[in-house]
């Protein structure tokens, strides 16, 4: 991606923010979060529970937890501890203002890229991270978007100075399923010009999909061969090799309730790993979605319905009524600087039929489980990372306040560019006169 022109073009727009950047440090340590209702997420709740949080890890849990010798004791009295919340996929650290080029760094220019790695061109000072992370979002898919196969998606932890320290251990390419509908409202194509663009999309993924099975196949005979004979270098044949051969996973993004119909098709003879991104007419298809198997990432909930005649709350029911069929919902923003509303999209769809319970699995754990990742995030266990957050309530609640962050073990400062700025206008100096 373009990040090192991104990074001497947009100095000037980074200065202008960077007193708002992660200008406070992080301090690890042993930690006992006492007297807590304990949100596991997995096993229920713990009522007047602790957490012991050392070297990055939860080393206990529980009513009967011994505070080690030397432990930061931070009282949570009338709190409640969250495993950390999983954006499952938006342009968090790889875009600042929208509305400037020269921040956005999301999107390459070609349809088969799959080897761009969105993770190098991901900003650990911007600072839209310090805002998302103050309400309990601990970790989010750096999403490329643009092409067929624009890029390698990669999971990241909201703290740390290099995108390497980010990273969160997932990584999936990316493949825009082809759209056999309208692309907005203001789409004034006929049916007949849309239904060919959407077979030519279609009779070109095809193609590229045979070139990658006839790569795979010269690849694996040279290997058995034991041949020092090499192939032609294909950075986008060598990218898709291993989610060709079910090493890496695919994720497919599609919306309409013909194409996800089309995608399970489409993937069903393959030996893949898939998730389904967006999926915003799953519940149109979401019996298909569940017999398929197929885990799904949807988002964003506080959204339009996708068709003038459907229920103002399909959105919102959406997730509920895929998770009631039996499809694995995790839920995702898919924005950038409004990824802090990641509770909300949740809490809506807890509240149009998904319920709570299910709603927060659907942020922690089952994102978890879909990335992979279930042993080392997405409830509070011992001997998992401490992704965690402690807020005075439910934190679905507008009214909730989040209290402390953890990210790896680390008690993140509680500051944001919107903490500072309130700060800065409560106490103004010199005041403003009449």
């Amino acid at each position: 991606m373009k990040l090192i022109k991104n990074i001497l073009c947009a100095g000037a727009v980074f200065m202008a923010f960077a007193g708002y950047a992660q200008s406070s440090k992080g301090k690890s340590g042993t930690f006992a979060l006492t007297n807590a209702t304990i949100e596991t997420v997995t096993n229920g709740a713990i009522q007047n529970g602790t957490v012991v949080i050392s070297e990055g890890k939860i080393t206990a849990a529980g009513t009967a937890v011994t505070v080690p010798s030397g432990a930061e004791i931070i009282d949570c009295t009338g709190h409640v501890i969250y495993p950390g919340m999983i954006e499952g996929g938006s342009r968090l650290g790889l875009t600042e203002v929208n509305s400037d080029a020269r921040t956005r760094d999301f999107s390459e220019i070609g349809e088969v890229i799959p080897q761009i790695q969105a993770l190098t061109a991901v900003n650990p000072n911007s600072v839209l991270i310090p805002v998302t992370r103050v309400s309990g979002v601990t970790t989010s898919l750096a999403l490329p978007s643009g092409g067929m196969f624009p890029g390698t998606a990669a999971l990241i932890n909201l703290h740390g100075y290099t995108p390497d320290q980010m990273y969160a251990g997932f990584k999936g390419i990316v493949l825009n399923y082809p759209q056999s509908g309208r692309r907005g409202r203001f789409d004034r194509r006929t049916d007949e010009e849309i239904n060919e663009a959407a077979e030519k999309a279609l009779k070109n993924l095809n193609e590229t999909w045979g070139k990658l099975a006839e790569y795979h196949k010269l690849d694996s005979t040279i290997t058995a061969s034991g041949s020092n004979e090499k192939l032609d270098y294909y950075p986008e044949m060598e990218a898709l090799l291993p989610v060709y051969r079910g090493e890496m996973t695919l994720l497919i993004e599609v919306n309409a309730s013909n194409d996800i119909r089309s995608a399970i098709d489409w993937v069903k003879d393959k030996n893949l790993k898939v998730i389904f991104t967006g999926v915003s007419e799953g519940w149109r298809v979401a019996k298909e979605l569940a017999e398929a198997n197929i885990p799904v990432v949807t988002g964003p909930v506080l959204s339009v319905p996708t068709r003038e005649y459907d229920r103002y709350d399909r959105p919102y029911a959406n997730p509920g009524l895929m998770q009631k069929a039996g499809v694995k919902v995790a839920i995702r923003n898919n924005g950038a600087e409004n990824v802090r509303n990641l509770p909300y999209d949740a809490g809506f769809a807890a509240t149009y039929g998904m319920g709570r319970e299910e709603a927060l699995k659907a942020v922690t754990i089952n994102s978890a489980e879909i990335f992979g990742l279930e042993k080392e995030l997405g409830s509070i266990e011992v001997g998992k990372i401490a992704n965690l957050f402690i807020a005075d309530g439910d934190v679905f609640e507008t009214k909730t306040q989040v209290k402390h962050v953890f990210i790896a073990g680390w008690q993140i400062p509680m500051e944001s560019r919107h903490t500072k700025l309130y700060d800065e206008f409560l106490e103004r100096s010199p005041g403003v006169k009449k």
